[in-house]
């Protein structure tokens, strides 16, 4: 059975789609798995050993038309279920299955604050769109894969940092899912382990000016490494501190214990760290969130300013005890 998966973006949503395809391949006999995302979104996924062939959009859909009625699918498993995968459903005429996006949900929860979500996380609704075809949940959990020509040697990292470290993931696509600078700083300084910063080459300049706090404590990675690098980092580490954003996901595919800082977003969408059953019992996980906000979360995804002007969500963190907990699992 061949089989088209399609989720475009972004890095956290296309983990959450691992379990989904590992038991498709495992479960479904003779199943050849073929999986469609965004060029830009390539290092993700290029390592599964699951995926048999990759396929990258760059904004040629005529084109990936072209290839994809020579290859004859049998069935589209639609991840992302927006106008774009409707086109492609439409245009090849094969079964699909498509996973239940919950806009309306979603829309109630951030806008009016009523929660009619199902109460089921993302990746196991993935897993559901798979049912019809009797694929059930392994209990794995997530899984993110680097290639094996990609290393990491001990002078990627100072020498303070060699014998142990708490990743800290401090970037994110809204400003709205991070904490402000000086509360950067403060968290960093209460953290008693070293600490190497994750992100992006968008999150260097922040990062120097966290790192100022204790130059010799704390490692500003961001922009240095590529995805797969970072991947390696977060890996490597003792546990993670993350915001809302891909890395603590790839984090959860790790096995790491991770303590997540939300802001705008929130576990109430469905989107918690996500762990194999095998772990259930055990304290992999903290969600840092500030209780009783009315207004949270006010987005699916983030927003550049607070809607509400208060940025209470991330400015009435308890520090103190985020830092407790990381402290905790640096050595658990």
């Amino acid at each position: 059975m061949r089989l088209l998966f399609i989720r475009f973006s972004s890095i956290g949503d296309i983990v959450f789609t691992t379990p989904a395809i590992r038991c498709a391949k495992l479960q479904i006999p003779n199943a050849e798995i073929h999986f469609l995302t965004k060029a830009s979104m390539k290092s993700v996924t290029e390592a599964n050993p699951y995926i048999d062939q990759f396929h990258y959009f760059d904004n040629n859909l005529s084109a990936l038309m072209d290839q994809f009625k020579e290859i004859q699918f049998d069935y589209i498993i639609d991840l992302h279920s927006n106008f774009r995968t409707f086109k492609i459903k439409k245009a090849l005429g094969v079964p699909a299955l498509t996973y239940k996006k919950l806009s309306i949900q979603k829309f109630l929860l951030t806008k009016w604050h009523l929660n009619w979500m199902p109460h089921r996380h993302i990746a196991d609704r993935c897993l559901d769109t798979l049912k019809p075809l009797g694929v059930v949940n392994d209990g794995k959990g997530l899984d993110h894969f680097v290639p094996n020509a990609v290393t990491l040697s001990a002078k990627d990292i100072p020498t303070a940092h060699q014998a142990g470290y708490v990743a800290f993931v401090i970037g994110a696509s809204y400003a709205t899912k991070k904490l402000p600078l000086e509360q950067l700083q403060q968290l960093c300084h209460l953290i008693q382990y070293p600490i190497v910063l994750i992100g992006g080459k968008e999150d260097a300049a922040i990062g120097e000016q966290v790192a100022s706090v204790n130059p010799i404590k704390i490692y500003n990675a961001c922009g240095k490494f590529n995805l797969h690098e970072s991947a390696l980092l977060v890996q490597q580490s003792k546990t993670v501190l993350s915001h809302d954003t891909g890395f603590l996901y790839v984090a959860c595919a790790y096995h790491k214990k991770t303590v997540a800082i939300w802001g705008a977003t929130s576990p109430a969408l469905e989107v918690e760290p996500y762990y194999p059953q095998e772990l259930a019992l055990q304290d992999m996980y903290t969600n840092a969130i500030v209780p009783h906000l009315p207004c949270q979360p006010c987005s699916n995804y983030g927003t550049h300013i607070c809607p509400q002007g208060h940025f209470a969500c991330m400015r009435q963190q308890n520090l103190k005890g985020i830092a407790q907990k990381v402290n905790e699992y640096y050595i658990s």
